[in-house]
């Protein structure tokens, strides 16, 4: 039961956070918000009315929205002389703006996520020395004592003797010399050194590796207290972008397997695995979490960017045709596409979710 409330309060602050952002850029450029909405209908009750906008709490404890005066609008020529405060009386501009605002603050938010979990933990530094930062159970490295967190400063092969500087290079060693006995020289977290014998798996199992360790030679290292929030911001965009490049890789992906008639990728998970996973996340500590709710912020940002219809992206390529047409459109159009689209978002998202159910009650049997 705590992991469901825990599970559904990320999820309304990632959706908020995306309906604030547009709450925000319509109030900027003169937008009347009819109403902001924590929860989904049916309205529970009305908290307050603030400059104009009814603030609601709603039955569905999921997210939230905001409803633009205008943003429905169907009408004709009259629409250039329309009321003041509508969402189509403004330019394309402030429209697109408007419109991505969601997807600025989702991104925005990942970036500080990040960055409050590297200013903690420490700023990840590459370095000449590669550790041990998991081993494999019953793997050549667990066999002889390999533990995390040691770090391994020589390979040897008969009479060949290479220091180590990188992952690569001892990547490439161990499997050139699979089958075959090898040393390795390791330095443990005390500096004490030692010498071990393994001999690398030919054919290892898929994402074992010869050895069944996974490497790093990158280090969190601490810096005085007034630079690490600067240089946090800065680890947290690069990492923000990275996860921005791998989840829109990903749905490319699927988009791909729907089209060519592939299905959806076996890796890809809906509400269902996201929540299973969000309980291992819970249970590894807060700094965990933050991050976890970074990549889902970042996700969220990819996702509504896409231009698709019933998304962000989607609006945004009506407001591309407009430009290009040259004059005002009636959006009853856009209204059909976009329930089209989402019809079609829920559809593939019922997919996913019977194929989690269907796995976890195959982990559970």
């Amino acid at each position: 039961m705590v992991q469901l409330v825990i599970f559904l309060a990320i999820l309304s602050v990632l959706v908020l956070v995306h309906e604030w952002g547009h709450y925000i850029c319509a109030k900027i450029f003169g937008v009347k918000v009819e109403e902001f909405g924590f929860g989904l209908p049916p309205r529970a009750r009305k908290l307050f009315t603030r400059k104009g906008t009814l603030f609601s709490l709603n039955w569905l404890p999921i997210g939230g929205f905001v409803k633009l005066y205008g943003e429905e609008y169907s009408g004709g020529d009259e629409l250039l002389a329309g009321d003041n405060g509508r969402f189509y009386d403004k330019s394309a501009r402030a429209r697109a703006v408007i419109l991505t605002a969601g997807v600025i603050m989702n991104f925005l938010l990942g970036i500080v996520l990040f960055a409050a979990v590297y200013s903690y933990v420490g700023i990840p530094v590459k370095t000449d020395r590669v550790r041990i930062v998991e081993v494999v159970a019953d793997s050549p490295a667990a066999v002889v004592g390999l533990v995390v967190d040691e770090r391994v400063a020589e390979f040897r092969f008969g009479e060949k003797i290479e220091r180590i500087s990188g992952t690569t290079q001892l990547v490439k060693l161990v499997t050139e010399n699979a089958g075959r006995e090898i040393g390795l020289l390791v330095v443990g977290k005390d500096g004490g050194e030692r010498g071990v014998k393994v001999t690398p798996r030919k054919d290892p199992p898929e994402g074992q590796g010869a050895l069944g360790v996974v490497l790093s030679n990158v280090e969190l290292t601490k810096y005085p207290w007034w630079q690490m929030p600067l240089r946090g911001a800065v680890v947290g965009l690069s990492e923000a972008i990275a996860w921005g490049r791998d989840i829109a890789s990903g749905l490319g992906k699927m988009v791909y397997g729907l089209v060519t008639g592939k299905g959806v990728p076996k890796d890809l998970a809906g509400p269902v695995g996201i929540y299973q996973v969000s309980g291992l996340v819970i249970k590894q500590g807060f700094l965990a979490t933050l991050q976890f709710v970074g990549v889902l912020s970042v996700n969220l940002a990819v996702l509504n960017i896409l231009p698709f219809p019933a998304l962000d992206g989607g609006r945004l390529i009506f407001l591309g045709v407009e430009k290009v047409i040259g004059k005002r459109r009636k959006n009853t159009v856009e209204g059909y596409v976009n329930t089209a689209g989402m019809i079609f978002l829920l559809s593939v998202m019922a997919l996913i979710t019977i194929r989690d159910v269907a796995r976890l009650l195959k982990i559970i049997n």
